[in-house]
């Protein structure tokens, strides 16, 4: 027996301002947002979605099972439902196959966190494992400079050329409609005061409060509502070793493993956009690299002399993480790009590689690819 799967596009998508804090806002305000604003102006109704698969963390939320508390402001009530714990874009893959199977037509996927609401680094120490390296005071901000002092070391270079990733984030999102951000942060503790050496408070990927909505569909019936429907051609996810020590010093092997799955599927091999997840400078580079977008330890020079392939656009998830919505929001990003909406020209891009990352000090890795027809 032969199977073919049936074609999925992204119909629409929509966002909330990201915030560092939300403090007027609740989640099912936030998530009704996102969601009222990617049904706008499809000519769809919550009605016509077959099933609503949503991201979210218990932890984050405070409180057990927490999606119960949103489903209707999901469009979930008396709906098939189903909950993510990890990022969006993990979401995005299972409505994708959920539609390509031939079981659904139309899937609305929603990611959503407040982390204003609580310390996130306590978030992230929670995912470590509790008896011999969550009491030695391990946390992601220090995983992140062990992962940069080796990188550093490997690649020949210092901690000042990380400020090119940096600037090049925060300059970039200060032009993003989608993001609150007035201006690029002039602090010198910003920029110099170290938090884990060699890294500094600049390195890091910031907070944010926020939801995300994306509507997904068949092909055909994608046709009959946009006539841009964003084409989704390959999906792939990997996850690392779990103890730190157990994996690679300086790269990214599970990203990778994740990139193989997902362009084996896809139909371009080349892409006019990347839109990466990261939580620091450093492991913004090496996701560049476990991509097939620079040579290992080469990445810096995407920044420094540009290429074929735009990174990072919106800015990326260094000024604006959304933690548990960070990778939906770089497809978001992408496809508004590709097809000119939110507030964006199209341009001559027609090709995407979307990225998405989850678990302690990146340890799991998904990959989307898309393209639109010209």
């Amino acid at each position: 027996m032969s199977y073919s799967p049936r074609p999925v596009a992204v119909v629409n998508s929509a966002q909330t301002l990201f915030k560092p804090s939300w403090a007027d806002r609740q989640h099912v305000d936030l998530i009704s947002e996102a969601v009222t604003g990617v049904l706008k102006g499809t000519g769809l109704r919550i009605d016509d979605v077959d099933f609503v698969i949503d991201s979210g963390s218990d932890f984050l939320d405070g409180r057990s099972i927490s999606n119960c508390g949103f489903l209707g402001a999901m469009g979930a009530h008396h709906k098939e439902e189903s909950r993510v714990e990890e990022d969006g874009l993990w979401a995005l893959s299972y409505a994708m196959n959920k539609i390509a199977s031939g079981t659904a037509s139309v899937g609305l996927v929603v990611a959503y966190a407040k982390p204003s609401e609580l310390d996130a680094r306590s978030f992230w120490c929670t995912l470590l494992e509790p008896f011999t390296q969550r009491p030695v005071g391990l946390d992601h901000l220090a995983a992140a400079g062990l992962y940069a002092q080796r990188y550093l070391t490997a690649a020949g270079l210092i901690p000042k050329d990380l400020d090119v990733v940096a600037r090049h984030a925060w300059e970039v999102a200060v032009r993003n409609p989608n993001v609150d951000l007035d201006e690029v942060p002039s602090a010198d503790a910003f920029w110099h005061e170290r938090v884990a050496s060699p890294l500094h408070g600049s390195d890091f990927a910031r907070p944010v409060d926020g939801a995300v909505a994306v509507l997904l569909a068949a092909a055909d019936v994608a046709d009959q509502i946009t006539t841009r429907p964003v084409r989704l051609t390959g999906s792939g996810s990997a996850i690392d070793q779990h103890f730190l020590a157990a994996r690679e010093a300086d790269a990214l092997p599970a990203c990778a493993a994740a990139a193989r799955m997902a362009l084996g599927k896809a139909r371009a091999t080349d892409f006019d956009i990347a839109e990466v997840s990261a939580t620091s400078t450093v492991g913004e580079l090496m996701v560049l690299e476990a991509l097939g977008l620079a040579p290992r330890h080469k990445a810096l020079h995407l920044y420094e002399s540009g290429g074929t392939t735009s990174v990072n656009p919106s800015g990326g998830a260094l000024p604006a993480d959304p933690i548990m919505a960070t990778g939906l929001a770089r497809l978001h990003e992408a496809a508004s790009r590709l097809v000119g909406r939110n507030g964006f020209a199209a341009g001559e891009a027609r090709t995407a590689l979307v990225h998405g990352t989850g678990g302690f000090a990146m340890q799991n890795h998904c990959v989307v690819t898309m393209e639109v027809a010209s």
